[in-house]
């Protein structure tokens, strides 16, 4: 995991090497006086994100439909978390020095990186004791839940009706997920230590809930690059919104087996009658 931080911290730094000329543009790209070298620092970075994104997204779907534990859901699962850093690293990390708005895409980057991260390791910590790093966690996930309120405030009371171009139901999401991840922390904290169960649930959750994130940004946000009758179809919203039935059943799947379990274990346990 280390190695794939560094390579995200390595865009990262680009990335505020470019700010002085991000920050005067619409979009991650340099002004046309620029010297070349931001020029190819700004493409690099738009496409680190592009490919991080995109590359998370196929194989998250993998990771989701192979059999749990196994090989080829652990190496989809690498290849998801290191991808998905990258691109969640440069969005986030970009947004606040836009010269448009990105105020929602910034709290969503932050959501995203945050669920991605203590996802991952959820699922690499079996020990599954509480620490610091549930704190951190917690503080994050209830500044989230602030960040939420706070702009539905804002768009409600803006005369547009909306935050840098986006509506105050939007924010709700940042809210649930907030809220719920904070519940989760809090949880963990009370108890120190998680079951197997809840802990890969824990994972479970974070994970497609990330991958929803990516998958609603790209489907929904980014529909200009999609062939105009597919434009504000159905078929884009089902596509955006999958990761979450996907997460439902799993979190189903995963509670019955244990429930399974527990019923055959009592019976092969309970003495024979008479």
């Amino acid at each position: 995991m280390t190695f794939r931080i560094a390579i995200s911290s390595v865009f990262f730094t680009i990335a505020i090497a470019l700010l002085p000329s991000i920050a005067l543009a619409d979009t991650l790209e340099a002004r046309p006086g620029d010297p070349g070298w931001m020029h190819l620092g700004a493409s690099a970075l738009l496409w680190a994100h592009i490919a991080g994104g995109a590359i998370g997204m196929i194989t998250g779907v993998v990771a989701l439909a192979a059999r749990k534990g196994q090989r080829v859901h652990r190496a989809a699962g690498s290849v998801f978390f290191m991808a998905m850093l990258m691109a969640y690293a440069i969005g986030a990390g970009v947004a606040p020095f836009l010269e448009t708005g990105q105020r929602p895409n910034f709290v969503a980057g932050i959501m995203a990186l945050y669920l991605l991260v203590s996802g991952t390791v959820a699922a690499r910590r079996r020990d599954a004791k509480a620490g610091a790093w549930e704190v951190i966690g917690l503080i994050v996930a209830l500044s989230i839940t602030a960040a939420g309120l706070i702009l539905m405030r804002m768009g409600a009371a803006s005369p547009s009706g909306t935050v840098d171009g986006s509506p105050p139901q939007a924010f709700f999401l940042f809210t649930i997920a907030g809220t719920f991840a904070a519940a989760g922390e809090l949880n963990f904290l009370v108890r120190r230590q998680l079951s197997n169960v809840a802990r890969i649930a824990r994972h479970l959750w974070r994970m497609c809930f990330s991958l929803f994130i990516a998958s609603g940004s790209f489907f929904l946000g980014q529909q200009q690059v999609f062939p105009k009758p597919l434009q504000d179809s159905v078929l884009l919203l089902v596509l955006a919104l999958a990761p979450l039935p996907v997460m439902l059943f799993w979190l189903g799947k995963i509670r019955f087996d244990a429930w399974r379990r527990r019923t055959k274990v009592a019976e092969t346990s309970m003495p024979l009658g008479n």
